[in-house]
């Protein structure tokens, strides 16, 4: 009972801190680490001592995992170079670097031992860095590179923990170190990729979500264990194995699984994630109790843990800005203010503490080394994880726009749109009841509701907003009365739970819709990138008009809800949302191929021959 409280209460507490942290606008995970901190000296609670076995078999899978799957494989590989230099070689030379730091400043350590803690805190966190990243909007390109370090870095560690712990056994040879990194990293993407292929076959013949969400949590396990057991490394295994199967998510999956699949993860790794810096903390009382046993003074042992965060600090900005140096004249490089905010997002977590309970207990120091290893976790979360949004508004580095989100959805969308016409056209039928008309306006409404969220005017409701607003009471009226069926149980469970989710799926579509254009208000539309045609190209954007309107709307009496002007002969009309659709009907009119938006802080152009957008 005593253990089933202390669970309970510690999910209590990371749920409290976690609602806290959305008030105080500060990230979860730094919060949870000062809780721990102080909970750990409260009387009675009792003493937790987190196990390196429980961490790296119990935590770490499912939480790489839980990345992994929602990590773009394209944009992973878009930024390989970056992230390879980063888990791989900033690791073995930050591991370096914080191992003769300590050789040097602890008297009998040696090299062992040393390179041993170097490893133990050179691999950033998987959580950590991408949490903070997202939380206070650092570019996607920042994010994916900071993910995929993270997705690889624990490796790179590991192996290089396992080569010190085994050359302080004597039980290894300088000759062995390379094949052993060969063996963890060829083995490991190896057993990734044979657990992706025996996941995906079985995925393709089960269509029960909750069938499927099983062999979801088993996959991180198997995978993870499997390598382990052949001395591969069990960490690449399950990040290669998460990123193929989220690539492969939309062909291998039904749309139910994906969804289940999507939101029981989503809830997994957020209670593991932010459990683990409630543990974190947690350490503190029983780790500086240990350290007085010391036989080194208080001053010296300050100044190892001092120097080592340093150390930990000073490398990984030097080496991002020194391959920034290098790379100047190679493709798309990172602004250098990015560099410098991809260097101080160097948060380190739960692996490092986990990591330092691995080094022998006969090692000299040992529980100096585990203060520091504590150190630099609780320093780099604290002072650089505060630090990141101060930094980021000081250099004037950007966030991801949402009005240029909305843009590409929308145009993405109309693409979708326009295949499935295209397929309907193809397709051979005998239609007596006006179906493709009703998939055809289907397709509309989804297609203008996407269009209608860069109608950035605010105080206006568009006409998605007005059918979300009327559907949304209606839903509420019609669950009150299923549930006064249920209540009068006239109707089986089952049935009503089916016509509750139903409900409940498109309540979801709604809000989505109605929180993405809420968003889109705050952004400045200007698209910047995308495919560009011959059409977009010799039409570029003017000065639209002074107070532009819709001169057939007018004459009509009908209101339009956004403007489009046209770039050959400057006409003004309303968009497909209205109710006239003039700027497609003088396109259909005149063939003058590309419009600009007309409204206010918009500054993109459609071309209707292409469907593409500029």
């Amino acid at each position: 009972m005593e253990i089933a409280l202390l669970l309970v209460s510690m999910a209590a507490v990371v749920l409290a801190v976690a609602a806290v942290s959305e008030r105080v606008h500060v990230p979860a995970p730094l919060l949870l680490v000062v809780v721990g901190g102080a909970a750990s000296y409260l009387p009675g609670l009792p003493t937790i001592h987190l196990e390196s076995e429980v961490v790296l078999l119990g935590l770490l899978p499912p939480l790489l995992y839980a990345a992994a799957i929602q990590t773009s494989l394209v944009d992973f590989n878009a930024n390989r170079g970056s992230i390879l230099r980063l888990s791989v070689l900033l690791v073995v030379l930050t591991a370096l670097a914080v191992g003769a730091v300590a050789q040097w400043l602890v008297p009998g350590l040696g090299w062992a031992a040393a390179i041993a803690i170097g490893a133990v805190v050179a691999p950033p966190d998987a959580v950590a860095a991408t949490a903070v990243a997202r939380r206070i909007g650092l570019p996607r390109r920042v994010v994916t590179i900071l993910e995929g370090e993270s997705l690889l870095n624990d490796a790179t560690a590991l192996v290089t923990l396992r080569t010190a712990i085994a050359f302080l056994a004597g039980s290894l040879t300088v000759a062995e170190v390379g094949l052993d990194f060969v063996r963890a990293a060829g083995g490991g993407a190896l057993i990734g990729f044979a657990a992706f292929w025996v996941v995906a076959r079985l995925r393709r013949r089960i269509t029960d979500p909750l069938m499927d969400t099983g062999i979801s949590f088993l996959t991180p396990f198997a995978a993870y264990v499997a390598a382990e057991e052949v001395h591969a490394s069990g960490v690449i295994s399950v990040v290669v194995a998460g990123l193929l199967l989220g690539h492969k998510a939309p062909i291998i999956q039904t749309a139910q699984s994906r969804i289940t699949e999507r939101i029981t993860w989503g809830t997994v790794a957020f209670l593991l994630e932010n459990t683990v810096f409630l543990l974190i903390g947690l350490q503190l009382d029983w780790i500086l109790e240990d350290v007085t046993e010391s036989t080194l003074s208080p001053a010296r042992i300050a100044l190892v843990c001092v120097a080592v965060l340093l150390t930990v600090v000073v490398v990984r900005l030097g080496w991002v800005f020194s391959t920034l140096l290098f790379r100047r004249m190679g493709d798309n490089p990172l602004p250098a203010s990015w560099t410098f905010l991809v260097g101080w997002a160097g948060m380190r977590g739960v692996v490092t503490l986990a990591a330092a309970f691995v080094i022998p207990e006969d090692t000299p120091h040992r529980e100096v080394l585990l203060l520091v290893a504590f150190t630099v976790v609780a320093g780099t979360l604290l002072v650089q994880g505060l630090t990141l949004p101060l930094l980021k508004r000081t250099l004037g580095v950007p966030s991801p726009d949402p009005a240029e989100d909305a843009l590409s959805r929308a145009a993405l969308l109309q693409w979708a749109a326009d295949a499935g016409v295209r397929r309907l056209d193809e397709l051979e039928y005998e239609d007596h009841h006006g179906v493709v008309d009703q998939i055809r306006g289907r397709l509309d409404q989804r297609s203008f509701a996407a269009w209608e969220q860069l109608a950035t005017t605010t105080g206006e409701e568009t006409p998605s907003e007005l059918y979300a607003r009327i559907r949304g009471e209606m839903i509420d009226a019609e669950r009150a009365k299923v549930l006064k069926v249920r209540s009068e149980g006239r109707v089986a469970s089952d049935v009503v739970r089916q016509v509750l989710g139903l409900l409940d799926i498109e309540e979801s579509m709604l809000d989505a819709g109605t929180s993405a254009r809420e968003g889109v208000r705050d952004g400045t539309l200007a698209f910047t990138a995308g495919i560009v045609c011959e059409d977009l190209e010799t039409h570029p954007a003017v000065e639209t008009v002074a107070d532009p309107a819709c001169a057939t709307c007018l004459a009509d009496g009908t209101p339009w809800v956004s403007l489009r002007e046209c770039l050959t002969c400057g006409h003004v009309g309303c968009c497909d949302s209205s109710i006239g659709r003039h700027a497609t009907g003088h396109f259909h009119e005149s063939l003058h191929p590309v419009v600009e938006s007309a409204d206010a802080g918009e500054s993109w152009r459609w071309c209707y021959v292409h469907s593409l957008t500029g």
